[in-house]
């Protein structure tokens, strides 16, 4: 990827007004859920961006590098690097945290042996990935995965996987994507009718409320048959 400074997310909390906050909600519960359960010791951050997870894992760990391959807008990026060859050296890491990176990794499968090789026996990787979202950080968007996409390629680089979780099911997929083709047609789209719509999403807080509407109905009507993004938390065995 060759843009340096990129724009990236700087801080997990988003205000439910937010036309993403459907994505995040479901999201970023997953990722403190596993950072909760699963960071300790040597822990890497891999493509993090600004770190906006740095204050979930740093009170749980003893050392912490963020990588990444371009430096980010607030260069907080430590190692600058591609995720296909990692300038670390073997079983050096515990935890290895991977957030919406996968899918802009063309030889992906070269990412999942780097990230084999250097954590340690025992340690855990937690990788989140999208599903069901629209391109993006063009034209470094390569692949969308199914949860037996991610099985098979976790298993495939020598990973016991501990769960792969859907982060939300169909109802909040659905309305996710909803806001996401009405904010771009905001962008794209000057006529007038847009410009109620957005006055009326953006300026009234519509937008907020359909977003709480679509958390209930996923979670009172809840199908995974079709999701927003997978968690999956996997370890590298001790005798690997």
């Amino acid at each position: 990827m060759g843009r340096e400074k990129l724009s990236r997310l700087s801080d997990w909390h988003i205000k439910s007004k937010d036309p993403h906050y459907i994505h995040y909600y479901f999201l970023i519960k997953d990722i403190r859920d596993a950072i909760s359960n699963y960071a300790n010791g040597n822990f890497l951050d891999l493509g993090c961006g600004n770190k906006p997870y740095e204050s979930l894992y740093k009170p749980l760990t003893v050392s912490q590098i963020g990588c990444d391959v371009v430096q980010s807008d607030q260069n907080t990026v430590d190692v600058l690097c591609p995720a296909t060859d990692l300038k670390f050296g073997n079983n050096q890491f515990d935890t290895i945290l991977c957030t919406q990176v996968l899918e802009h990794v063309f030889e992906h499968d070269k990412l999942m042996s780097e990230t084999f090789r250097v954590l340690k026996p025992g340690g855990h990787l937690i990788l989140t990935v999208p599903f069901a979202w629209e391109l993006h950080e063009e034209p470094y968007d390569f692949f969308r995965y199914t949860k037996h996409a991610l099985g098979a390629l976790f298993e495939h680089a020598g990973f016991k996987i501990d769960y792969i979780k859907p982060n939300g099911g169909k109802w909040a997929a659905i309305y996710q994507l909803r806001n996401n083709m009405m904010y771009h047609s905001f962008r794209t789209r000057k006529t007038f009718l847009n410009k109620i719509k957005k006055l009326l999403f953006m300026e009234l807080r519509l937008t907020q409320l359909r977003n709480h509407f679509a958390i209930w109905m996923d979670k009172k009507f809840y199908d995974e048959v079709f999701t927003q993004n997978y968690i999956v938390v996997a370890h590298k065995s001790h005798n690997s």
